[in-house]
């Protein structure tokens, strides 16, 4: 196993003199989350065919505690104000070992892992469990808050925990400041921030003003009518299923069609939206990519993303993925040069009251009229990022999933597809996350939809 060091740097500070005050997007999702009740999360999982080193197992839990997974968020006295991070290092809780099952059970468990409760500001922020399987294989699954850290993040705390260089981010222990002094701090941070928030008042009028004008100029298509009835407020666990294509077959795809790996996973998201009814009047699938925006260390924003929007016809894009490269690029050259206007909206977070959050959450996660799809692609994953016992995992599962889902939100919000992507131990895993209102949202539909959509760019894959 490797040697345990542990890495120390200097006090952790989200922004230039604001200590541990957090980013404005951090901010915002915490709000989000308060307002809606929906939490995004985290899963990384590992399935072994191979006896599995249970000392090793404990060591990662007791290493992933560190870095941005040991802290928790703190309040503030002034509700208008910024909250803060403040230490929680360690495992929150003790590691989950569930009783024996059957392989087939393990993706199920997943699912009820996803919805054991995770809260970035009461805890516990994330959780680890063990699922011995009755034919000698093990399933290791590590649940946590988005809001602690994006897929990055994730990634780059299981490296730590991996290899045993853990980090204390310096952060004070909660409770540490006293609420008068607090609350004068907080006070003193905010009417610092007034210019910024007079200027971003002004930005905001001008947007509210173009987006009307231009839904005033447009026929939108009509808005589905959101889930009514007894079961409209019923929790919904969105199906998940991910597929695992050697890398080898994938990149020999991706050549074969003048392509890369980045414009395939593009257009496989491409193709599977148009299979579940996200294409818009245009004939164009609009997706949305998450990009990484952090590039040291010393970046302890919980979510440090950029976000690039591309137009793709899917209609030839499993023989040719000419179109959906040139879109790639484009989209991401323009998220990288060109600030978005939306983000600039964030130093008003803090002011907006709770109900009128619950309508920004409506149009960030989607209105019905533009049926987005959501790619996260991690690239090129570390190969220590498999290894969560030391050895090597013969599967990795990287998914995104959500807790708290109401019916009645995600119909309004016509469905959901995200689809997440990363190369490790190599394979590509791709993780789907589907929901199409109308449609019978069972994982079994979700399996046949990806597999005939891999089929369609000539691919075959285990699917879990």
């Amino acid at each position: 196993m490797p040697s345990r060091r542990r890495m120390k740097r200097r006090p952790a500070r989200d922004e230039p003199g604001r200590e541990n005050q957090l980013a404005l997007m951090d901010q915002a999702g915490l709000q989000l989350l308060r307002a809606t009740g929906r939490g995004q999360l985290m899963q990384c999982s590992w399935l072994y065919e191979h006896p599995v080193d249970m000392d090793g197992i404990r060591r990662f839990h007791q290493n992933f505690g560190h870095g941005l997974a040991g802290r928790q968020i703190e309040r503030s006295p002034v509700p208008f104000a910024r909250h803060r991070w403040v230490s929680s290092l360690g495992p929150p809780t003790d590691i989950h070992f569930e009783s024996l099952r059957p392989r087939a059970h393990f993706s199920d468990w997943l699912d009820e892992r996803s919805q054991v409760p995770v809260d970035p500001e009461h805890g516990p922020g994330w959780h680890l469990s063990v699922l011995p399987m009755t034919d000698g294989s093990t399933g290791v699954t590590l649940v946590g808050s988005h809001h602690l850290g994006d897929g990055v993040g994730a990634l780059l705390t299981v490296v730590e925990a991996v290899t045993g260089a853990t980090r204390d981010l310096g952060y004070p222990m909660p409770g540490s400041r006293k609420r008068f002094r607090a609350a004068m701090t907080d006070l003193r941070e905010t009417a610092r921030s007034a210019p910024e928030l007079g200027r971003t008042v002004v930005l905001a009028a001008k947007l509210a003003y173009r987006q009307r004008a231009d839904m005033t100029a447009s026929s939108a298509p009509a808005q589905p009518h959101p889930a009514k009835g007894a079961g409209a407020d019923a929790r919904v666990v969105v199906p998940v299923v991910t597929a695992f294509v050697e890398l080898t077959d994938w990149d020999a795809c991706a050549d074969a069609r003048y392509g890369n790996s980045s414009s395939l996973v593009a257009g496989f998201a491409a193709k599977l939206g148009q299979h579940v009814g996200r294409r818009g009047a245009d004939g164009a699938v609009p997706l949305i990519f998450s990009l990484n925006d952090r590039t040291t260390l010393d970046d302890t924003r919980a979510n440090a993303m950029l976000f690039a929007h591309a137009r793709i016809i899917p209609d030839d894009v499993a023989s040719d993925l000419t179109d959906a490269r040139i879109a790639i690029r484009e989209a991401l050259k323009k998220a990288r040069e060109v600030p978005d206007e939306t983000l600039q909206l964030l130093p008003l977070v803090p002011l907006v009251p709770r109900r009128a959050l619950r309508r920004v959450a409506e149009q960030f996660l989607g209105s019905g009229a533009e049926k987005t799809v959501t790619c996260s692609n991690l690239g090129e994953v570390p190969a220590a990022v498999g290894c969560v016992d030391g050895t090597d995992a013969e599967y990795v599962l990287l998914r995104g999933v959500d807790q708290n889902v109401r019916r009645a939100d995600i119909e309004k919000a016509g469905g959901q597809l995200v689809v997440v992507a990363g190369r490790v131990n190599g394979k590509m895993t791709i993780s789907v996350v589907a929901y199409q209102a109308g449609e019978e949202n069972s994982k079994a539909r979700v399996r046949d939809l990806v597999a005939r959509t891999l089929a369609e760019f000539g691919l075959t894959g285990e699917i879990v």
